[in-house]
């Protein structure tokens, strides 16, 4: 049976950087990996180190004291403030209303009640005691600056009593002493930490420019707050804490976010619970460091939502985009044997031509005057509207996400990792996107639409149930994971494959290099007819001269499904897979396969699906385990259109129904054998259960068989007429890639079979056999 649930077999890890990157970076979030297989290179060698860690939680970062948890009070030891109009009325000590303004210059308690139309709570403690604020149904309105502002304290709490509606506001234009002033600069103002509970509600407008900010730690214990802001909506400097509540945000700027970028170990947001609902114009929720949430539901929309987004068009030579891959060395030979006119450049550079996006997600112009004889450079910032996004590490334990966002749904300049939840996303660019390691260990994640769906330099699923949806690439391991070069860094042409589950932390190398590189799979290559050596098993990858980046993509578990328009997995490195299901509805453009990697496609476990256009489709390498076939179609196949493979006894193998037009199939199952016989039939009908297309239990019948063969490698490729060989070009409409497609490929022997298949005559109907898959 085949399993949809990830079985975790390795430890967390996480990629930790060397030696400071341009990227500020916290303690690494965790993943899960195995040791990859070493490389020998030539050229200047890059080595980045992996090391397990445990997952950072909220508890991790965050602690509440008593004061940030007191609710409770008495009149007997307290001030009273009632408000009226421009006028305030003090009862006890510690506080003087003057001017239509009430100072607070004492630590204590202090009750505010009733409005104040133009004025300002003021509190002043030199002695760094804690200020205890309680809105017991206050309305408090300053025409010019802050309605609260907090200049000096060791803590402000700000409690929302239990059953009243408190709320506050600036206006549009603040008075300041000088020109050289611009602080305050919302409607709540702290200089000092603030936190706030109780199970009352607050509406705070923020005319002027931000709607709540401290400049230290800012900490939500509770209650029911709204803001609307004319840029940031809440705004913590060294944290942003928020444990429980329902938070309602409605800004220009940011919705939630904290600043400080001096301090790895501060600048964070960390998220307990609570209910979220945020528009923004800017980000969601920006974290300059480490963003952590372990719960919530939280409804986001950004920048106007996805259908804002600017087009995005990356085209290949013939229409096709190419994605995050690299263009195809090989893409066939016209009769005159001149190479295509539209052949890319073999410059070994990548497709994309650009480096991972910076943590300040700024372009930088140059302009050069003449006169002077000199250059000078401005950066001009970009509108960032992701939902989640973090300047380091992003957490994800749990919790619930709706999420409609213009720029990347989940971002972070350093890693992603979810551990669990139920994520929902809408992007109109990367659903998730990780400058370094985005690591899945469980959750639910339904990537509706996106440009490119997961993105990453290192790519790890190990459990969860994950649902891409893409205008271009599904997954996209891209993007090499930059450190530091080593002069000690080169290494051996061993086989160092080992398996990472160990108890204790260790270290893994993970290589990049700026010269060739050779695999240490020697038996795994082959030459084409230009003299480049390749892994057997999959088309050509990288341009003439170019290496396969270190980008890795490892799936160990879990259940994962592409529809993708661009490739369905790629890779500028190599695709390792020891279980799980995997289902791709690949691209039906020749342009771009259901499969793209560089380096190699290792297989040793699990369910592999992969169906889309056959002009640049590739197969598993030939150092896989588990056995593999493609198929190409003599023609494009509509969707929905069944492809069943059975044995030859009639035991079925897997019955699939693509959700787009295909003429390619790539199939691995542990049920498939080096050495055995098998038929593929198309079109018919099932009566079992189909989940992504895959059909379980039931049974099959009714389809025309296309062809029966004999496998003798664990990588077959066949056509309608048997077993061929690997597709090397860009192939096009028609059979097998032999001498077909646009002009003829040029075509590479697939190792360990030569044998050719029975060829039927098309009319052939299937006997009746069960579909047991998974």
């Amino acid at each position: 049976m085949m399993n949809k649930k990830w079985i975790a077999g390795s430890k967390l890890w996480s990629v930790a950087m060397i030696t400071a990157m341009v990227t500020a970076c916290s303690a690494p979030a965790a993943t899960n990996s195995t040791a990859n297989a070493a490389t020998s290179t030539t050229g200047t060698t890059k080595t980045v180190s992996v090391s397990e860690q445990t997952s950072v939680k909220y508890a991790d970062l965050v602690s509440m004291d008593a004061d940030d948890t007191n609710v409770s009070w008495s009149e007997a030891d307290s001030t009273t403030i009632k408000l009226s109009g421009k006028t305030a009325t003090v009862t006890g000590s510690g506080a003087k209303a003057a001017n239509g303004s009430v100072t607070i210059s004492e630590a204590g308690t202090y009750v505010l009640s009733g409005e104040l139309t133009d004025g300002q709570i003021i509190v002043n403690v030199t002695d760094k005691g804690t200020v205890h604020l309680v809105l017991y149904g206050a309305t408090i309105h300053d025409n010019d600056s802050a309605a609260i502002y907090i200049q000096e304290a060791g803590k402000a709490v700000i409690t929302l009593q239990e059953g009243t509606e408190n709320a506050v506001s600036d206006g549009k234009t603040y008075v300041y002493a000088d020109d050289t002033t611009d602080e305050p600069d919302a409607a709540i103002f702290s200089k000092a930490d603030l936190t706030f509970n109780g199970t009352g509600k607050l509406t705070v407008t923020g005319n002027y420019n931000e709607g709540i900010t401290s400049k230290d730690d800012l900490k939500i214990v509770s209650g029911t707050i709204n803001v609307k802001a004319a840029d940031d909506g809440i705004k913590g400097k060294d944290m942003l804490a928020i444990q429980e509540g329902t938070i309602t945000v409605d800004a220009e700027g940011d919705g939630i976010k904290s600043t400080n970028d001096t301090d790895a170990e501060k600048g964070f947001v960390a998220i307990a619970g609570g209910t979220f609902n945020i528009q923004s114009g800017n980000d969601g929720i920006q974290a300059e460091t480490a963003l952590v949430t372990d719960g919530g539901t939280f409804n986001i929309v950004t920048g106007g939502g996805s259908a804002n987004a600017p087009a995005k068009a990356e085209e290949g030579p013939f229409g096709g985009g190419w994605g995050g891959g690299t263009p195809p060395t090989d893409m066939g030979t016209p009769p005159d044997g001149e190479p295509p006119a539209d052949m890319p450049a073999a410059d070994g550079t990548n497709a994309t031509g650009a480096a991972p996006a910076s943590s300040a997600d700024k372009a930088s112009t140059t302009a050069s005057d003449a006169d002077a004889a000199a250059t000078t450079t401005t950066e001009t910032e970009s509108t960032s509207a992701k939902a989640l996004k973090a300047g380091a590490d992003l957490t994800v334990n749990g919790g619930t996400y709706t999420i409609d966002s213009m720029d990347d749904s989940l971002h972070s300049n350093s890693n992603v990792t979810i551990n669990d939840g139920k994520i929902t996303l809408e992007s109109g660019d990367d659903g998730i996107h990780a400058d370094l390691a985005l690591t899945i260990n469980g959750g639910t994640v339904v990537i509706a639409k996106s440009y490119e769906g997961l993105e990453g330099a290192s790519i790890t699923l190990n459990d969860g149930d994950v649902d891409v949806t893409s205008s271009d690439d599904g997954v996209n391991a891209s993007g090499d994971i930059t450190a530091t070069t080593e002069d000690a860094a080169a290494t051996t042409g061993e086989d160092s494959t080992q398996a990472a589950d160990t108890t204790a932390a260790s270290n893994i190398s993970v290589t990049e290099t700026t010269g060739t590189t050779s695999t240490t799979d020697q038996a795994a290559q082959s030459t084409d007819a230009n003299g480049n050596t390749r892994p057997q098993g999959s088309a050509p990858g990288g341009m003439p001269g170019e290496s396969a980046g270190n980008s890795e993509l490892h799936i160990n578990g879990g259940s994962l499904t592409v529809n993708a328009d661009g490739d369905g997995l790629d890779s500028n490195g190599s695709i390792y897979m020891t279980g799980g299901t995997v289902i791709v509805n690949g691209p039906t453009n020749d342009g771009n396969g259901p499969l793209d990697y560089d380096g190699t496609f290792e297989l040793s476990g699990g369910y592999l699906i992969a169906a889309g256009s056959s002009g640049m489709a590739q197969g598993t390498s030939d150092s896989s385990t588990q056995n593999t076939i493609v198929m190409t179609f003599p023609e494009t196949q509509n969707a929905g259109t069944l492809v069943h493979v059975q044995d030859s006894d009639g035991n079925s193998i897997l019955t699939f129904a693509p959700a787009k037009d295909y003429q390619s199939v790539v199939i691995s199952s542990p049920d498939l054998k080096e050495d055995g016989s098998y038929e593929i039939y198309s079109g018919g009908t099932s009566t079992g259960s189909a989940a992504d297309g895959l059909y379980t239990d039931g049974t099959y019948s009714g389809g025309t068989k296309v062809v029966a063969f004999q496998s003798t490698s664990n990588v077959t490729w066949v056509n309608e007429s048997g077993v061929t060989t690997a597709n090397t070009g860009m192939g096009g409409p028609g059979g097998g890639r032999g001498q077909g497609g646009f002009g003829g490929g040029r075509n590479r022997t697939q190792s360990g079979t030569s044998t050719e298949g029975t060829t039927t005559d098309g009319t052939t109907t299937s006997t009746s056999t069960t579909d047991s898959t998974k």
